[in-house]
Order: structure tokens, then sequence, then C-alpha cells
């Protein structure tokens, strides 16, 4: 039996993760008291007609607080099955999520008359701090749309074909800001950009002109060998920790084309020596 786990602050995309969970064939379950969790898997595991059920739930600040304090015991005793399960954690800054919010004119759950909604998105991430901090897997949809939060939901978690740790080398314009989730961060703002060569521009990293030129310089070679040689060291230790997902951003100024270059090459290698490892171009399109 596999179980999935998605919170994260109302306006962040849970209700996509669902949808995404359950057009891929998960059983899924809206706003679920975290109180029930242990018994709804275990009543998944027996009663169900599937050889290898798929179950989804989200639970979030509409819970009793109460309840959300008690998460970590209740995983522990879902885990104590034996049951595969991953916490998604979904969230943004505060400004989109104000931001959002204003767009589509929904109420935030706890919002009232003595509590604005700024208030009330800052008291949502205590209630939930005890999911965040025992979070496998966090997405921050600051800057995704919704067709890149659910491509990226079906990479980081549907693209995972056996336990063990799963690495996302990402590449991103440091000028759209940082990814907050990312574990690893390399800056390769410093190298020779093709940006600056008019015949170059328009290319991506992905397209011969641009690798033929960053190819040649011997900035990006060095740079390329010595990240490489620290995570082909590192991440095999990150695996033996039993983490469940890592992410190495790759950050250039525009995430166009020197991190492109260089996740594409840096998961290449990878692939060679670990098992489950993707490539992502957060920027690209």
């Amino acid at each position: 039996m596999r179980l999935i786990i998605v919170s994260g602050r109302s306006g962040s995309g849970k209700s996509t993760a669902l949808d995404v969970l359950e057009d891929n064939g998960f059983y899924c379950i809206d706003n679920l008291p975290a109180g029930l969790l242990p018994e709804l898997a275990e009543r998944a595991l027996i009663h169900t007609e599937l050889a290898q059920p798929l179950v989804a739930v989200s639970i979030d600040a509409r819970n009793l607080p109460s309840h959300l304090q008690r998460f970590p015991e209740l995983l522990a005793e879902v885990r104590a099955r034996h049951i595969q399960s991953d916490v998604l954690f979904l969230d943004a800054e505060p400004e989109t999520l104000l931001k959002r919010f204003s767009e589509t004119r929904r109420r935030h759950p706890l919002t009232s008359a003595t509590r604005s909604l700024a208030e009330a998105i800052d008291d949502e991430s205590q209630l939930l701090g005890p999911i965040a901090d025992l979070a496998d897997l966090k997405i921050d949809t600051t800057h995704l749309n919704l067709y890149q939060l659910r491509d990226t939901i079906k990479l980081r978690l549907l693209n995972k074909p056996e336990p063990g740790t799963a690495f996302l080398i990402e590449s991103f314009g440091f000028k759209r800001g940082m990814p907050v989730d990312a574990d690893l961060v390399f800056d390769v703002r410093c190298l020779p950009n093709p940006y600056w060569k008019p015949e170059l521009r328009e290319h991506s990293g992905l397209e011969q002109p641009v690798i033929d030129y960053l190819s040649a310089q011997p900035d990006v070679q060095e740079m390329y060998q010595d990240i490489s040689t620290y995570l082909q060291k590192w991440l095999p230790r990150f695996a033996a920790s039993n983490r469940a997902y890592v992410t190495v951003a790759i950050g250039c100024t525009g995430g166009h084309h020197r991190s492109v270059y260089l996740a594409e090459r840096l998961g290449a290698a990878l692939k060679e020596q670990l098992k489950n490892v993707q490539v992502r171009h957060r920027d690209l399109h």
C-alpha cells in the first residue's frame, strides 16, 4: 500500500495535488480529521480489493489544533504498520497567498471578524508546523502556475518507481528567486554567459549551439568537475541517511543557458551512479 498525505497552507495548491493523484489512480480524501489517519490506513490495508492500494489524503488547518499537534505520533503509528507513507507539504510566499485569495475571492478558513487574512496566513503556518517538520517533500509553489505544479507533482511523487531516495537536479534563474525547497544550491553566475552572444541568446542550454559554446569554456568545465565530484561523493550518503527526496538546484541569472546545460550534464552523470535521478528546468519555459 502507498499512502500520500498532502498538506500545506491554504492557497498553496493542495486541491491541484489531490486532482493529480486522483487522475493517477489514487483514492483521495479531502480534509481528513488527522485522528482518523491510522484507522483509515488500517481499513485500506485490510479491506481493499486492490493488491497495492493507493490512497491520498489532505490534512490541513481545518483540523482541530489538538489533532494537528498529534500528527507526529499518528504518522509513526501508520508507518509502524509498514505502510509506505509520503508527506507532501505545499507552501508559497505570504504575498503570493494573499494575491491568490484576492484574485479568487475565496475565504480563508482561519479568517474571522477579529483575524485578518494576513494574520490567518501567518497563524496557519504555526498550526501546520508539526506536519511541515515531518514532510518528506516540500514544494514551493510561489513561481509555479497550475500546469507547472501538476508536472512537478507527477515528476517528484509519481516518478519514484521503487523505495529509496529520489534526487532532483533542477536549474533555475536567480532573477525569479531561489527555490526555497532546495537542499543544495550551486550558483554558476560567475561563468561565461551565452546571453551576451547575440547568436546564442534565443537558444537554451538544451540546444547544440549553447552546448558547444559552454563545452569550450575552461571555467565551465572546471565548475562541472567540482560540482560533479562533490555530488558523486555526498549524494549516496544522503541516500544512506534514509532521505526520501533531495533537490539539487543549479542557478544562473535567467535559468535558460548555464544552469540548464549543467543540470542536464550533471543529471546524466549521476544517473550512471544513482537509481532515481530526475532533471527539471524551472524557468526554461
